[in-house]
C-alpha cells in the first residue's frame, strides 16, 4: 500500500540517510557488534550529513528541522539495515526533545552546539536495577548542598552508556514528594564519583553500547538542573509518547525487510522438488504477515501525522509500541521458521534480526505497561 505521510523532502532525506548508511555504518557494523561499541566518530560524520541534529534550532548549529517524520526516516533506514549499533534515535527522538523543551538558553548554549555536531554524546538514565519500567520505584536520590546537588545511587540498561559525555538522570529530590519526587540532573563526564559499570553483555543489538552507570557522592551544579525541581516525573511522561513512536516506527520498518526478504528466499528455496513458497501453508502464513504489517504501518503513519500536528496522545502511541512490536516477535519468528536450519546460523540476516528484536517489548515501558495505559484510558 502506497505510503502518504511523506512528502519530497522525506524522500530526499532518505536517500541521503541510505547512502550515508550504506557508506559509513554497513561496512563497520560486525566490527562494532564485536567491540559492543560504535566508532565515537560516527556521530560527528552524522552531524556533518544531517542524519543527526537536524532538529536542533539554527543557532545553536542545528538544521532547524522539528518534523518527526524525518526522525522516522532515519529510524526506518536504520531498521531496515539491521544499523542496530548507532544511538541515532536515541540523539534524535529521546534526548533532542528533554533539551529544547526544559533547558533554559544559558543550558541551551552550552549544551546544543556539541550535541548538535555529534561531538559530544548523550544517554537518559531512568532504569534501576530494581525497578524496570516501575519510575515510581526509582531510589537514585539527590540532596540539595548550596549551589550543588549531591548524587546517589545506580542505574543500568543504559543505552549510549559507555559514550555519553552527559547523561540526563533521573533522581528522587523530595523522598515525602509523591510524584514530584523526582527531578532531572544532567551529569557531565569526568565528575567525581560518576562511574560506568560493564558494558552489557545482550542477546541481541551487541554494537549498541549498554552500561551501568554508578553515582557516588557525585557533586552536580545546580544550574545542570534540566527542566523544574519536583517535575521530572511529568518531564518523562510528556516526552514518552515520541520514544514509544520511534519504537514503533522501527517495528514496522523491520517487520517488512524481513518479511520482503523472506519471500525471496520463499520464491528459490526448495523442499521436496517445489519451492516452499509454493505449498499452502507457507503461502497462507506469507498472506497473514503482508496483511498484518500492512495494516499496523497505516496506523503507524496516522500516529506520525498525529504527532507532527501535536495530536498524538499517550494511549495511541502506547497502542503503536506493543501492537508493532508484538507483531515484530511473530513476523521474525515465523520468517526464521520459513528458513529451517539456515534461519538459526548467524550469517543468515534472520537470525540477527530475531536476536535484535527480543528488547522491543521491553524498553521503552514493556508490552504490559502498554496495555496498562490502553485499559486504565477505558475506565476499566
Amino acid at each position: 500500500m502506497e505510503r502518504d505521510v511523506f512528502d519530497d523532502d522525506h524522500r530526499q532525506f532518505r536517500q541521503v540517510v541510505r547512502e550515508f548508511i550504506a557508506r559509513e555504518i554497513v561496512p563497520r557494523h560486525e566490527e562494532w557488534e564485536a567491540a559492543g561499541v560504535v566508532d565515537r566518530a560516527l556521530f560527528v560524520e552524522a552531524a556533518k550529513r544531517g542524519v543527526i541534529g537536524f532538529n536542533v534550532p539554527e543557532e545553536h548549529g542545528g538544521g532547524g528541522v522539528e518534523d518527526f517524520r524525518f526522525n522516522a526516516v532515519v529510524a526506518e533506514e536504520l531498521a531496515v539495515a539491521r544499523a542496530t549499533g548507532p544511538g541515532f534515535t536515541l540523539h534524535n527522538d529521546i534526548v533532542t526533545p528533554y533539551l529544547l523543551t526544559l533547558a533554559d538558553e544559558a543550558q541551551k548554549a552550552r549544551w546544543l552546539p556539541p550535541f548538535a555536531s555529534g561531538e559530544q554524546i548523550w544517554a537518559i538514565a531512568m532504569t534501576e536495577p530494581g525497578t524496570g519500567s516501575d519510575l515510581k520505584g526509582i531510589a537514585t536520590s539527590a540532596v540539595r548542598d548550596g549551589d550543588e546537588w549531591v548524587l546517589n545511587g545506580n542505574k543500568t540498561f543504559i543505552s549510549n552508556g559507555i559514550n555519553a559525555d552527559r547523561v540526563i538522570v533521573v533522581a528522587r529530590t523530595d523522598p515525602e514528594g509523591g510524584s514530584k519526587a523526582f527531578s532531572l540532573l544532567v551529569v557531565e563526564r569526568g565528575m567525581a564519583g560518576f562511574t560506568r559499570g560493564r558494558n552489557l553483555d545482550k542477546l541481541g543489538m551487541k554494537a549498541q553500547d549498554t552500561a551501568e552507570l554508578s553515582f557516588q557522592d557525585v557533586r552536580v551544579p545546580a544550574g545542570n538542573l534540566l527542566g523544574r525541581e519536583g517535575h521530572g516525573f511529568y518531564h518523562l511522561m510528556g516526552n514518552l509518547p515520541e520514544e514509544r513512536m520511534s519504537i514503533a516506527v522501527s517495528a514496522v520498518a523491520v517487520s517488512r525487510s524481513v518479511l520482503d526478504e523472506t519471500i525471496e528466499y520463499a520464491k528459490t528455496r526448495t523442499a521436496f522438488g517445489q519451492a516452499i513458497g509454493s505449498f499452502q501453508n507457507s503461502r497462507f502464513l506469507l498472506a497473514e504477515l503482508d496483511t498484518e504489517v500492512d495494516i499496523a504501518q497505516v496506523y503507524v503513519d496516522r500516529c506520525l501525522a498525529a504527532l507532527v500536528a501535536g495530536k498524538l496522545t499517550p494511549v495511541e502511541a502506547a497502542k503503536a509500541k506493543w501492537w508493532t512490536t508484538e507483531l515484530q516477535q511473530r513476523v521474525v519468528d515465523r520468517c526464521l521458521q520459513l528458513h529451517g536450519g539456515y534461519g538459526y546460523m548467524m550469517e543468515y540476516p534472520v537470525a540477527k534480526a530475531f536476536a535484535d528484536a527480543r528488547i522491543q517489548t521491553i524498553y521503552g515501558g514493556t508490552t504490559e505497561i502498554m496495555k496498562e495505559i490502553v485499559g486504565r484510558a477505558l475506565g476499566v
